[in-house]
């Protein structure tokens, strides 16, 4: 069987930011494929009756300084937008329909959104905002919100989200490679060790 790397993530999520900024190239370099599965983080929180890091003040300051600590050893730019954390309702939801659509695009557009909230800071909460970016960025935004009101699309989303709560997943970013899971973008070195081991295993 292929390398495979299921990576579950929210725009929302800093640590997925940063996990998507590895992650591709991790995966080109050990020959495995990058499958996005995009979900809904709220909606993870409220099946899981987990929550965010943030709602513990201590726990959220720590948490946003070792982001900032992966982000200068990657090497990538690294900032929370205004008004976070961001609602990424209608953001996943273009995304689903875009991997739906136009499934070539969807690496472009994800570069274009997660540089925008992350990098460039952008509120992409403001639909202002997010259509400025979206056209810069090259995508049309009339499209993009067709697509998220798309009611096929919105049940994709749903699906994929209770899709992931029903594997496991409890957070963002979340990576399977084959049954294990791996919580965190600071888990990629063991990402990276069970390719590697499935490879062997392949190989042997």
């Amino acid at each position: 069987m292929h390398k495979i790397v299921d990576f579950h993530f929210d725009l929302g999520s800093p640590a997925s930011y940063l996990a998507w900024t590895q992650l591709p190239a991790l995966c080109a370099r050990l020959g495995a494929t990058l499958h996005y599965r995009p979900m809904l983080l709220g909606g993870v929180f409220q099946a899981t009756g987990n929550a965010s890091p943030a709602m513990i003040p201590a726990k959220g300051r720590y948490l946003f300084t070792d982001l900032a600590r992966f982000a200068a050893r990657y090497g990538v730019p690294y900032g929370l937008p205004p008004g976070f954390p961001v609602n990424t309702l209608t953001l996943m939801r273009g995304v689903m329909g875009t991997q739906m659509r136009s499934p070539e695009r969807l690496e472009a557009l994800l570069n274009v959104l997660f540089t925008g909230l992350f990098a460039q800071q952008r509120n992409l909460s403001d639909a202002g905002v997010l259509d400025e970016t979206l056209g810069l960025g090259g995508f049309d935004p009339q499209a993009f919100h067709v697509l998220a009101a798309d009611d096929e699309v919105k049940a994709a989303l749903r699906q994929a989200t209770d899709a992931a709560v029903a594997r496991g997943v409890f957070g963002a970013p979340t990576c399977f490679v084959g049954d294990e899971m791996f919580f965190g973008q600071d888990r990629l070195d063991f990402v990276e060790a069970a390719l590697l081991q499935g490879a062997r295993s392949l190989s042997g």
